[in-house]
């Protein structure tokens, strides 16, 4: 599941030269371990002054103050890809948005393990921290993917879109 191109842009400089590139850069759920680099180096852009990386990890706790995460599973709707590219066009549409990428995992993940790793360049700061706030928190909330936590003490949850995933 994965795509690496999207709706088409504004130009941005390549080795000197002005050519159209998309907005969106990298959109795609992994069953593979993300890269913080890939994702950085996707939203590279001269035309912007401000950009903001967000890397969510596998915690050891979830709101138990008693039991630990051990592990958890994420799991994809077969529509999940089509609806992070909503959210990522919605927020190209919101905020003067000049790149923007997000990978999600997929299967087991450990604790520290990386779980999304989201990134949005545009011209000023200001910009670039509303455009990633609203791309992740949209993310979570809309795009369905959930997670199968296991805790220390052999309980397990279910937590879904929408409810802090």
């Amino acid at each position: 599941m994965a795509s690496e191109l999207g709706a088409p842009g504004r130009s941005a400089a390549l080795d000197g030269a002005a050519v159209d590139a998309p907005v969106i850069r990298l959109l795609a759920i992994r069953d593979e371990p993300l890269s913080v680099d890939e994702v950085f180096r996707a939203v590279g852009d001269d035309a912007a002054g401000g950009t903001v990386l967000f890397v969510g990890a596998v915690r050891d706790h979830d709101g138990r103050p008693d039991t630990l995460v051990t592990g958890l599973s994420y799991s994809a709707h077969p529509t999940a890809e089509a609806e992070l590219r909503r959210v990522a066009e919605k927020v190209v549409a919101d905020f003067p948005v000049r790149a923007l990428a997000a990978v999600h995992r997929v299967g087991d993940l450990r604790v520290g393990d990386l779980a999304v790793v989201v990134a949005v360049a545009c011209p000023h700061r200001g910009e670039a921290f509303a455009a990633s706030r609203r791309l992740i928190d949209d993310l979570k909330h809309e795009v369905p993917i959930w997670k199968h936590q296991t805790f220390a003490d052999g309980t397990e949850e279910w937590v879904g879109a929408g409810e802090g995933c």
